[in-house]
């Protein structure tokens, strides 16, 4: 399925985010011991006024890639029986996509808390090490710089893990035990995911999928991947 549009229209909303948490650290003097309860105060306030924007954001993403993996399913469905492509489109998708929501509005406000903690990060080194001030009063005014390869990442990241998500939900309902793991199929494809390519994984035993951490996901559900499930369903 393809998620290029969401992605990039996801992508385009969390940068706003991340502008404006430049925006505000800028706000105040680079590394200014006085002026950091101010700051972060400012920034979890921020976080927690973005809460109905984050939900209404998250759930046009959300909504969209549901409709994209609907119509990917009756791709993979048109030689089924009637039966089947009815419990297919029928499946009890709601819960996943809740606990979707919910983890989309905690990345969401994660990008004005994680820049508060950063800015008291340095400027406390700030005040330890003076010898380094001024380069760190310039790591300060990057906070928008640095919330935006954020935002880029929780878009890139998310819009992939909905799409398998969703996809699993809908296998899972009607006896799918696993799927086909497929990469992108470029050379950006990181080796860990090119040693899975066209390897079945169960839908119950997630794959290494970084073998730098040892963490295991599914297709398209870890940092960056966009590789995606191709589930195997079956015959009867």
């Amino acid at each position: 399925m393809k998620t290029s549009g969401p992605e990039r229209l996801y992508r385009t909303q969390l940068r706003q985010v991340a502008r404006q948490v430049g925006g505000l650290v800028n706000g105040f003097p680079p590394g200014d011991p006085a002026a950091l309860p101010t700051i972060e105060q400012v920034l979890r306030a921020y976080a927690e006024a973005l809460t109905p924007w984050a939900a209404a954001t998250a759930q046009t993403m959300l909504r969209e890639v549901n409709r994209r993996d609907e119509a990917a399913w009756a791709e993979y469905t048109r030689e089924l029986s009637r039966a089947l492509r009815t419990e297919i489109r029928t499946a009890p998708t709601g819960a996943a996509m809740q606990a979707l929501l919910a983890e989309q509005v905690t990345l969401i406000k994660s990008i004005p808390l994680d820049a508060a903690q950063r800015v008291h990060r340095l400027t406390l080194e700030g005040i330890e090490n003076s010898t380094r001030a001024s380069a760190i009063s310039k790591e300060i005014q990057r906070s928008g710089e640095v919330a935006e390869s954020r935002a880029d990442l929780i878009a890139r990241t998310e819009v992939g893990r909905t799409a398998s998500t969703l996809t699993e939900a809908r296998a899972l309902h009607v006896g799918s035990e696993g799927y086909i793991w497929r990469t992108s199929g470029d050379s950006d494809v990181r080796e860990d995911h090119r040693e899975l390519e066209g390897k079945f994984i169960r839908w119950d035993s997630p794959p290494i999928a970084d073998k730098r951490t040892g963490r295991r996901a599914h297709a398209g559900c870890i940092y960056g991947c966009r590789c995606y499930p191709e589930p195997v369903i079956p015959e009867d």
